[in-house]
């Protein structure tokens, strides 16, 4: 049996555990940019620990190493959210979107530089850790800084998956998968519309933090 099909097993076992139970609620459900539905359900009583054995110890590590808080130094509204982002940015980054496969507009950037949050202007990949992964989306080994990033299990579409987040304001970036290439064996696949990228020499995007942001 596959990881896929063990995984699917495994999830559809807890949602109907827990709807049983009455804990189980729906969240979030929008529109993809291919036009596919995205559903989470989430679990009043935290599945993680059953979904662990699904993940490679170098996934598990990171999750356990560097997990998604509960709150995040910048916190706004959806409203204000919107106000800073493009409708699309948005989507990705607020609505755990996915843009087209190949369609990023920072998927063949080779020149050297730094990839910063588009929702907070934190920096989070450099372009040495780029690589061509065939996929149709920028892919990284590592983050700039270990903790540049946060990491939460992703259940939705019948997988279990690790959703890679950026510190301050757990933004959804992209995922990460265990098929890279060495040093790190990683593959950050990310989203180009969660990312602003800087040449080296280049002016920074403001890092937005919570006082700057509710000005």
């Amino acid at each position: 049996m596959n990881r896929i099909t063990c995984t699917c097993l495994c999830v559809l076992t807890l949602l109907t555990a827990t709807a049983y139970a009455g804990g189980a609620r729906e969240e979030t459900v929008s529109d993809s940019a291919d036009g596919s539905v995205m559903t989470n359900t989430a679990d009043d009583r935290n599945p993680d620990a059953a979904l662990y054995e699904y993940l490679t110890p170098e996934e598990r590590a990171l999750v356990e190493a560097y997990p998604a808080p509960d709150s995040f130094p910048v916190e706004l509204s959806e409203d204000q959210w919107r106000q800073r982002l493009t409708e699309f940015q948005y989507f990705v980054l607020r609505d755990h979107g996915t843009e087209r496969a190949f369609s990023g507009d920072l998927l063949d950037v080779k020149e050297a530089g730094t990839f910063y949050s588009a929702a907070t202007g934190e920096p989070l990949f450099q372009t040495r850790t780029k690589f061509e992964s065939g996929t149709g989306w920028p892919s990284f080994t590592e983050p700039i800084t270990p903790d540049a990033v946060r990491y939460r299990l992703d259940t939705s579409y019948g997988m279990v998956r690790v959703e890679v987040v950026d510190s301050l304001s757990g933004s959804h970036l992209g995922h990460v998968f265990p098929d890279g290439p060495d040093p790190t064996g990683l593959r950050y696949c990310m989203n180009s519309a969660a990312m602003v990228f800087v040449p080296d020499g280049g002016t920074p995007p403001t890092l937005i933090t919570e006082e700057v942001a509710t000005r």
